[in-house]
């Protein structure tokens, strides 16, 4: 079928994906929408229970590789149809589902994705967008183009302390901001050889599958699934693609960021196969009307982030939060936690927030609302395409470690032919 070539052709790439014409598409008319979910391990079971805890909303179909999350889904939600193969789901009961949920780890993202938007789907994404550069512009377009609602999986985006926060930083709270400094001390890197030989695979799970448009490799043991993928090169973007796209979004939104002119990583020599375990990466962005002509983001992870600097130094004896983001502007700082409210610090001292009253939003139903005609959504694929793209490219230069990478916004690639290389893959026929 049409729709399948993207992913049976192995001569495709993300970047050459065709687009359809809007008038061969599905349009909803129903008040009720009927989701299918592609993806049931951990976050994929989150996003089931709270896309179907909508009383508008019937799980009409279940996909999963792993027979024992597949199950576990469909005890919950035992009149939906179970899949292995999302491209099975599509061609058996395409015409029969509303809008899709991919929750599965980072490489499958744009070819579920883009194969649901094909066929003129809503597709509530997980984060980051994408495994690849050229995957985040093409799934973009795609939607924009066609006029299709869209979500990523960022549900704190929605959340009060976050947007009270972008309130804040606009209103001119500390000024125009020369410098962001965020960091994680998590670690989804990986210093280690690429492994050898062989395991079993369970016979619960399709290892096929789960590589999907991946290179192939031999299954291990407790390396890739189900917990450790978001290490390795071919199916995760690391800690800074982990949690980056939530530590970035907020300061992302609240300076009207685009993509940057330079990237530079201090991190190890790459290995080929896993992420560092330790990164700082130093954005240069172009200035906005909330930043200093000279504004820079300076990300920090692994287990002893962020690095010692005076522009993070805390009153009296506190601490940093493990996780979170410092707003340095010229009449103050505002630190951002992860998962909390601001703080803001002038002269080394904590100052009053007088935090706006906002209502509550929720994420997954406002996706819900949007498909029915009734909301929209505040992280669509025109939003979350660009900042997966920015935190993209330095999971690029972290391949470059030491080396300025300079990218051209309009040309869509860097200066450096060498990264270019990284900014896409060719998908495996599987």
């Amino acid at each position: 079928m049409k729709r399948r070539l993207f992913l049976k052709n192995t001569a495709l790439t993300a970047s050459s994906i065709a687009f359809l014409s809007s008038s061969s598409w599905a349009k909803l008319k129903a008040d009720r929408l009927r989701t299918a979910h592609i993806g049931l391990g951990g976050m994929g079971m989150a996003d089931l229970d709270s896309i179907s805890s909508h009383k508008l909303v019937d799980v009409t179909a279940l996909c999963d590789v792993d027979a024992n999350n597949l199950a576990a889904a469909n005890k919950l939600h035992k009149g939906a149809k179970a899949f292995t193969d999302y491209r099975k789901l599509f061609d058996e009961i395409g015409k029969s589902i509303d809008a899709v949920i991919v929750s599965t780890p980072d490489h499958t993202h744009a070819p579920a994705s883009v194969m649901a938007m094909q066929m003129g789907k809503p597709v509530y994404c997980q984060k980051p967008l994408t495994h690849h550069v050229s995957e985040a512009r093409a799934m973009r377009k795609l939607a924009e183009d066609n006029k299709l609602v869209t979500q990523m999986g960022i549900q704190i985006h929605s959340w009060n302390q976050y947007r009270g926060t972008v309130e804040l930083i606009q209103s001119g709270i500390i000024g125009k901001v020369n410098t962001v400094r965020a960091w994680s001390n998590k670690n989804w890197g990986y210093d280690g050889p690429a492994p050898t030989g062989s395991d079993p695979v369970p016979s619960t799970l399709d290892w096929n599958l789960w590589l999907g448009t991946a290179p192939e490799r031999a299954y291990k043991e407790g390396l890739y699934h189900p917990g450790n993928w978001r290490k390795m090169l071919d199916y995760g973007c690391g800690t800074l693609g982990d949690m980056g796209v939530h530590i970035f979004d907020t300061p992302y939104t609240a300076l009207a960021l685009d993509v940057p002119k330079t990237v530079t990583t201090s991190c190890r020599k790459p290995t080929g196969f896993g992420h560092p375990e330790k990164n700082v990466v130093t954005y240069e962005f172009p200035a906005t009307k909330f930043t200093t002509d000279n504004f820079k983001w300076v990300w920090y992870d692994g287990v002893d982030a962020p690095d010692s600097h005076e522009e993070l130094a805390m009153p009296g004896n506190d601490k940093l939060p493990s996780q979170g983001a410092m707003f340095i502007g010229e009449k103050g700082r505002l630190l951002l936690p992860h998962i909390d409210y601001p703080k803001l610090i002038v002269e080394g001292k904590y100052e009053k927030v007088d935090f706006p009253d906002l209502p509550k939003a929720d994420h997954y139903h406002q996706f819900v609302d949007a498909c029915l005609g009734k909301d929209k959504t505040s992280a669509p694929f025109s939003y979350a395409a660009r900042l997966t793209e920015a935190i993209l490219l330095g999971v690029v230069a972290n391949r470059f470690p030491d080396q300025t990478l300079n990218w051209n916004n309009k040309g869509q690639k860097f200066d450096e032919a060498a990264a270019n290389k990284l900014l896409e893959v060719p998908y495996r026929k599987f």
